[in-house]
Formats: structure tokens, C-alpha cells, sequence
């Protein structure tokens, strides 16, 4: 354990009036100050309801408290728990009582219970991160996932990983060590093999870390197409209220309009859009149409809406050539598609869903809301493929997925770098040597990093201020 000289203290329970206000305080320090505060020497983790004292002895709240002594605690220090009433002026009188037990005490940093945590080796880095995401989820699916997280779903699958590349670099520094000893020295083609696998599995981890970045930040949807297809008559009725102006003159939509709503547990957040046109005059309309370029580079899918009554879009072939014309170019990120033709209450098409190619094509009237429960439903298979793709064992209770960040997810690109470097290296050669040795242990290193091992000060502090004070 990391002894820290200071004791720290914060309000663990948010700003306001409630029935319960909590503050914790943990450090070397807490069991002297038990009985100044108490009045007695506490059981450890047994909650008694005893009088709050001030420095004259009289009482200033009745608390429920609760000691955890070290290492037996979350930050595996000693933990004095205060519960009281939840008012904020009674709250900051016991803060302030505290304060002056002791010139070792002070507020703790933002996050910095949680800090402590991990430089004890309580947690790890990914789980302390899981600690903010299931405090910050905005939906069910976010919440369950940061749980499995912190109950180290994700550091499982880093650890296995990690646990293959430490012993091939065994073999590989022996075999480089002791060349002319043929003693514990794998064949090539087993080191090969092992490198594939270990491959291998970082592409399925580094899948499952994409999806669990969208279930973290939400997902993308961008409502786009050619003006007055009714794009913003269908992001009325996906997000539930009219947000946006909807008009019969072409081109109402100049700016980008945002909202956040959850199917299914998932939460997404939705974008409509100025509508697409090559040659604008208007400046406004050109710097809307630039937005919009913008919001379908950074969409997780694109909702790409056609007016079906127009006499461009009554076959499907040229709908599907002006797409594919349209975004052929941009989309390089091969962002997912889906084509809504819209209006069928002019055009009396049959309303649903049919296969165009690669494209799911649905046929709806957003202006009557026909046909948008099939386009709900369309997303929520859309990501629940995703979800079988990356957990075909675990889909029922959501118990493999894991929430991730992109500080996992560019610490995994680069330990792929490295292993393909690797790879390339012993297929190029055909023989161990200490170019590839050097790859391995630069990929080791990568993926350590999410562990928080070889992590700058400066990153750690970044990522606990992103915490409230009190956690």
C-alpha cells in the first residue's frame, strides 16, 4: 500500500437538500479524530447512530457512522463514513467541525477517493474510470455496462491478452538469450501461431471497445438528404416534440439541431440537418450544407431520407445511384446507410421495409408518423447485431458488454501497430529476432497502459478532475 501523509475529506453526496447527506474521510489520520468527532472509539464496519460533536463537546447533528479500517475499505486506507441529514447548511458546519481536528486533514481533489483506490491496487484503471461512467451513464444499457466494467468485464479480456504476450516474449527473449541451447525454445511455426491468436483476439477486443464507446457516448444518428425530403418531419417525430421548423419552402433548415433520445436503453442523440444541393447562392445556405458534411463524418449511422413523390426518386436504382454519388466519396469511414423513403402518403406506397443491395430501405410518412415504429426497430436490431457480433455468448442480460473510452481504444490501435510490426517482422524474416522482440515488448507496453502502468502523472491527473469531489 501507498501511504499518503494527508487525510482527506469531502461532501460524497450532491449539492442541495435531501433526506441524507454523506461525507467520507480517509487517510492515516481517521482513527485519532474518531473520538473527538464521536466521542468513542468505533467497531470497525458496524454502523452506530451517535451524537456529531463540536470542539466544546456539545452536540451539532445526531449521524449514523461507519469505519472501515485499512486495507479492508475502497481506497485502502482508513474510512470514517458520516451520514446525516442532507442539508447543505449542516452539511459544510460538520465539513468545517472536521477540518479542525486535525492540521493532516484537507479536501480532497476531484476524483481523488477514487486516485487512491487505484495507486492501492483496490482497482485497476479501467474499473476506476468505470466508477464516473456509471455515475455519469444516460441510459440503462450505459449503466449496466459501466457496472460489468467495474466488476472487470473489460480488464478480464486485457488481462487474458496480456497474460499470452508475457509468455510468448518468455519464449521469444529465451530463444534470443540461449540460441544454442535447444532447451523450452518453441518451434517457429508455434510463435507464429501464438502471435495470430494473440491478433486475433486484440480485433475482438478492439470491436467490443468500439461498441462499448457507443453505448458510453451514445450513437450517432444524422438525418440527411436533398431539401424538403422532410427530414426534419421525421427528427419531430423520432425525438417527440417539434423542435424543428418544418415548412413547404425548400431549404427552412440552415443549421444543424441536436437531441438526445433512448430506444431500447440506448441512448441517441439526433441530428437534423440542411438539406444537400450542389449549387447554392444563398452564403447561409452553403455554410449549413458545410455543417452538415461535418455531422456525416463524425455520424455512428446515417438516416438518409428521400422525398418518394418526387419524380427522381420513383425508382429505386436512381435512388440508390444518387447515394451512392452523393456519399460514395465521403464516406470512407463505410458509416451504415439506411434510406427512408418519405411521403408514402402522397406516393400511397405500401409501407415497410425491404433490402436494396447492401441498403435497408424503409418506406414511411414521418408527416403522419406511418411507418417510424418499423424504423425504431430498425435501429435497435441494427445495434443489437453489433451487440451479437461482439458478444454472441451474453447477449440476454447485457452481462459481456463492458463501457469503454477512446483512451482504450487508441492504447489498443497502438498495441495492433506493434503486433503487426511483429508479424510482419516473422514473416518477412523467418526467424526470431530482436527487431521482433522489440515489437513485442513495445506492444506490451501499449496495452499496459490501460492498466494505468507507464501512465504520465499528467494523464492520471486529467482523468480523476473529470470525477466529483467527493468520489
Amino acid at each position: 500500500m501507498n501511504y499518503i501523509i494527508d487525510t482527506i475529506v469531502a461532501i460524497s453526496t450532491p449539492p442541495g437538500h435531501g433526506g441524507i447527506g454523506v461525507i467520507r474521510i480517509s487517510g492515516i489520520s481517521v482513527p485519532e479524530i474518531i473520538p473527538k468527532l464521536l466521542g468513542k472509539i468505533l467497531e470497525p464496519r458496524k454502523a452506530e447512530y451517535l451524537p456529531f460533536l463540536d470542539t466544546d463537546g456539545f452536540i451539532l447533528e445526531k449521524v449514523i457512522a461507519l469505519f472501515f479500517p485499512e486495507p479492508h475499505s475502497f481506497t485502502g486506507e482508513n474510512i470514517l463514513e458520516i451520514h446525516g441529514h442532507g442539508g447543505q447548511m449542516i452539511l459544510d458546519l460538520l465539513l468545517e467541525r472536521i477540518l479542525k481536528t486535525s492540521s493532516d486533514i484537507r479536501i480532497a481533489h476531484p476524483g481523488e477517493f477514487t486516485k487512491r483506490a487505484f495507486l492501492n491496487n483496490k482497482i485497476d484503471l479501467i474499473q476506476a474510470e468505470a466508477i464516473a461512467d456509471i455515475i455519469d451513464a444516460s441510459s440503462y444499457q450505459a449503466a449496466k455496462s459501466a457496472s460489468n466494467t467495474l466488476q472487470g468485464a473489460f480488464s478480464r479480456k486485457i488481462h487474458i491478452i496480456s497474460k499470452n504476450l508475457t509468455n510468448l516474449r518468455t519464449h521469444i527473449e529465451a530463444s534470443i538469450d540461449f540460441s544454442e541451447e535447444a532447451t523450452n525454445i518453441l518451434p517457429y511455426n508455434n510463435i507464429e501461431k501464438k502471435l495470430k491468436n494473440i491478433i486475433n483476439d486484440m480485433q475482438q477486443v478492439y470491436e467490443s471497445t468500439c461498441y462499448g464507446i457507443l453505448l458510453r457516448e451514445g450513437i450517432k444518428i444524422v438525418i440527411a438528404g436533398n431539401p424538403n425530403a422532410g427530414k426534419s418531419s421525421l427528427f419531430n417525430i423520432l425525438i417527440g416534440i417539434n423542435r424543428a421548423i418544418v415548412s413547404t419552402i425548400s431549404g427552412t433548415t440552415r443549421d444543424t439541431l441536436h437531441e438526445s433520445i433512448q430506444l431500447d436503453g440506448v441512448t441517441y442523440h439526433v441530428t437534423d440537418t440542411a438539406g444537400l444541393q450542389k449549387n447554392s447562392s444563398n452564403e447561409i445556405e452553403r455554410i449549413g450544407i458545410k455543417r452538415t458534411w461535418n455531422e456525416l463524418n463524425n455520424a455512428d449511422h446515417i438516416l438518409w431520407v428521400i422525398d418518394s413523390n418526387d419524380d427522381s426518386n420513383k425508382k429505386y436504382n436512381i435512388t440508390l445511384e444518387c447515394v451512392e454519388k452523393t456519399l460514395s466519396v465521403k464516406n470512407k469511414k463505410k458509416i451504415p446507410i439506411t434510406i427512408i423513403r418519405n411521403k408514402s402518403d402522397l406516393t400511397k406506397e405500401q409501407i415497410g421495409i425491404s433490402k436494396i443491395n447492401n441498403y435497408t430501405c424503409i418506406t414511411l410518412s414521418a408527416l403522419f408518423d406511418h411507418g417510424t415504429d418499423l424504423l425504431r426497430k430498425h435501429l435497435n436490431t441494427h445495434i443489437k447485431s453489433k451487440q451479437q457480433k461482439n458478444y454472441p455468448y451474453s447477449l440476454t442480460e447485457n452481462q459481456g458488454n463492458f463501457i469503454a473510452r477512446r483512451r482504450h481504444l487508441n492504447a489498443l490501435k497502438k498495441t495492433s501497430k506493434y503486433l503487426l510490426s511483429a508479424q510482419n517482422q516473422l514473416l518477412s524474416v523467418m526467424t526470431i529476432n530482436e527487431l521482433f522482440a522489440e515489437d513485442l515488448r513495445l506492444a506490451h507496453n501499449e496495452l499496459s497502459k490501460i492498466f494505468g502502468n507507464f501512465t504520465s502523472e499528467d494523464l492520471l491527473e486529467k482523468i480523476f478532475s473529470t470525477f466529483c469531489v467527493g468520489k
